[in-house]
């Protein structure tokens, strides 16, 4: 890569830094540099983790380190993560593990362990909040993280403070991530895919319209896959073509949303890196090995996610108000129900009751292949109502609070309900 004269290089290495021409890093020879016209400047930055689950186990276990790895459920359940070996294979997240396998037959199949996944998101998160107060987590694995003004604080320019995080956690953590630096969080969150795995991509604000172009409309946020039929429809196919639409053009046809879409086609968006965005559900859902269809054996489908829902909730000291039904027929169609919660829960005594209500509903000429349960309307576990005399609810969160306590201590199989061992 040659580079024009005054654009910043960095080493991602050693992490020298100057204005410069270089191929390699003058200081210790490393090929991976880093060059661009607006490197000094951009601060914006989206940080992934690369095939999280799958790079957890196989830190875990060496002997897996050159295999293909799949995390997901059983044969009829989906892809959760692939690791890059799989994926030359064509395995991709979502996908039901029957195509996975069949793809990729001598793949190690692992179920996931999402309490292993949470502590390691932790330590990875928390080096990140150490930088700067504005992260916006969006997922276990993933963020946005606002570095501007941090120059002074680090010693560095915010390329060069990402690049140090990103050698941080690969030596404390043992995972690798991929950044993505742009001037704003929906260039930043394309940048963090170019590169994939252990990359850092910039995309500055001088060349975004062009580098979008010719991509398609799907790429853009909130353009899913009913939207981008009505855009391919209207002949508007690739990111360009939005652009040279105009502003006033699309708003006439869309509305809001085509102001918005206005906007995201020439790399424009307005939207803070917030920390205190409020993450609206959760949910957790299962795959059967086989069609279900009587209420028994789906209400012993369910108590188990319920108690998996419940905890997490607890764990991230969050309470809901409405619970949320899905199913997945024979046929893949959803089936979703909700109702509102008496009062704000994270009980899973609760959640199993409202469910099995909007079960009940559901059974009768149908099988099903998933079952979810589901938690919105998420506030802090603070705005629960506090009486002066204990509620039945109270008494309930008092109990699995308790054995929270004793799973962590023990391991999950150290208390049992009745309902988990069926009749």
């Amino acid at each position: 890569m040659v580079v024009a004269d005054r654009v910043t290089v960095l080493c991602r290495d050693c992490l020298w830094s100057a204005p410069a021409q270089a191929r390699r890093c003058p200081t210790c020879g490393s090929p991976r540099v880093l060059a661009h016209p607006e490197l000094d400047t951009l601060a914006i930055a989206h940080v992934d983790c690369d095939a999280f689950y799958a790079s957890v186990e196989k830190r875990d276990r060496p002997d897996l380190r050159d295999l293909p790895v799949i995390v997901g459920g059983g044969r009829r359940g989906v892809v959760t993560t692939a690791c890059y070996v799989a994926r030359l294979s064509g395995v991709r997240s979502a996908m039901p593990m029957f195509k996975a396998l069949r793809l990729c037959p001598e793949a190690v199949v692992i179920t996931p362990d999402f309490a292993r996944y949470r502590a390691e998101s932790r330590r990875i998160f928390d080096k990140l909040r150490a930088l700067s107060p504005l992260v916006q987590q969006l997922s276990l694995d993933e963020a946005w993280i606002d570095l501007r003004g941090t120059r002074r604080l680090h010693g560095a320019m915010p390329a060069a403070t990402l690049a140090r995080l990103q050698l941080e956690i690969r030596s404390d953590v043992g995972l690798d991530v991929s950044i993505g630096l742009a001037p704003n969080k929906f260039l930043a969150k394309i940048a963090s895919d170019l590169d994939k795995p252990k990359g850092f991509a910039v995309i500055g604000g001088g060349e975004a319209q062009a580098f979008l172009a010719p991509r398609p409309v799907s790429i853009l946020p909130g353009v899913g896959p009913v939207l981008a039929q009505i855009l391919r429809t209207a002949g508007l196919l690739s990111v360009g073509d939005l652009a040279r639409a105009g502003p006033s053009n699309l708003a006439r046809r869309f509305g809001d949303q085509g102001l918005r879409l206005a906007e995201l086609s020439i790399g424009r968006d307005d939207r803070p890196v917030d920390p205190d965005q409020e993450r609206k559900s959760m949910s957790v859902e299962t795959t059967f090995d086989e069609d279900l269809a009587g209420l028994e054996e789906l209400e012993g489908r369910l108590w188990p996610l319920c108690q998996r829902l419940a905890r997490h909730a607890r764990a991230e000291a969050l309470v809901g108000e409405t619970v949320v039904l899905k199913l997945r027929t024979t046929d893949f169609r959803i089936i979703t129900r909700q109702r509102a919660a008496p009062a704000p829960t994270q009980t899973a005594k609760t959640l199993f009751a409202i469910g099995r209500e909007l079960l009940c509903g559901e059974v009768g000429t149908l099988s099903y292949r998933l079952i979810g349960i589901g938690l919105g309307d998420l506030a802090g576990e603070s705005s629960r109502a506090s009486d002066l005399f204990p509620t039945d609810e109270d008494r309930v969160l008092m109990g699995e609070r308790a054995v929270d306590i004793l799973r962590d201590r023990f391991g999950d199989n150290v208390v049992f309900s009745a309902k988990s061992l069926g009749r």
